[in-house]
């Protein structure tokens, strides 16, 4: 009994000398398990491809967006206008080449939508300013030559953001200007000189590139978080081009 106990005693220092003594490599034995540090590079470097590919698929896909917009030949959406602006001075479509604009088409004696989508278009115009600077033009055209002349313009869109550019023009010229941006506006028929009457028109904001090319329509479904996310999405993607050279 007493030779079986000491063969096991036996094994077992050699079991234990063995394992103190192993042939691998002491830096394998520190290292061996997978650490926690290791898990979670792993899992940061997961997360940062993830975010990197989510965003380089949006940027890919406003890019097919403004490129389709472009058309071939002549764009879908925008094109030669003459107007006149809240300050009496001449302005055309080549005025708004060089920055990001931002066009609205509406009129002043609007009840409801039109100061609402203005709300909304300050908005936008301060969080795209605080992201990029002053880099987008906002601009107002009204549908209602009839009544808003370029002081009324100016007036109301003091009550909105001062950096609102109105414009205005004969019935021909604003009838010219909203064709080219597909804008529908319809007055009533035989109004009066004097007689109130609301203009039935489009309600969107038309963002247009440096270029005086068509970028994206923003409708009415969008917050000021979400509208100004758009813009800011598409003047990075611009600014990146330019850096890029």
């Amino acid at each position: 009994m007493a030779a079986t106990r000491s063969a096991k005693s036996d094994r077992d220092q050699r079991f234990s000398k063995a394992y103190q003594h192993s042939d691998l490599p002491e830096s394998l034995l520190s290292h061996a398990p997978f650490s926690w540090q290791a898990g979670l590079l792993f899992l940061l470097a997961g997360a940062g491809l993830t975010v990197y590919f989510r965003y380089e698929k949006a940027r890919m896909a406003r890019a097919r967006i403004a490129e389709a917009n472009k058309g071939i030949g002549k764009p879908l959406v925008g094109g030669p206008f003459h107007l006149t602006d809240h300050n009496g001075k001449e302005f055309t479509e080549q005025d708004l080449k060089g920055k990001y604009s931002l066009v609205y088409f509406g009129f002043t004696h609007c009840p409801d939508i039109c100061p609402e989508e203005l709300d909304k278009m300050a908005g936008m115009i301060d969080r795209v300013k605080a992201k990029h600077g002053d880099v987008m033009l906002p601009v107002f055209i009204s549908c209602d030559p009839a009544r808003d002349t370029p002081e009324v313009i100016r007036r109301y869109l003091a009550e909105f953001h001062p950096d609102m550019l109105g414009m205005t023009g004969t019935w021909q010229e604003v009838k010219d200007v909203c064709k080219a941006y597909r804008v529908y506006f319809s007055t009533p028929p035989d109004v009066k000189p004097g007689q109130d009457y609301l203009v039935d028109h489009s309600i969107y904001f038309y963002l247009m590139d440096p270029e005086g090319d068509f970028v994206e329509a923003i409708g009415r479904n969008f917050t000021v978080d979400a509208a100004a996310k758009v813009i800011n999405d598409h003047i990075a993607d611009w600014k990146g081009k330019i850096n890029k050279g």
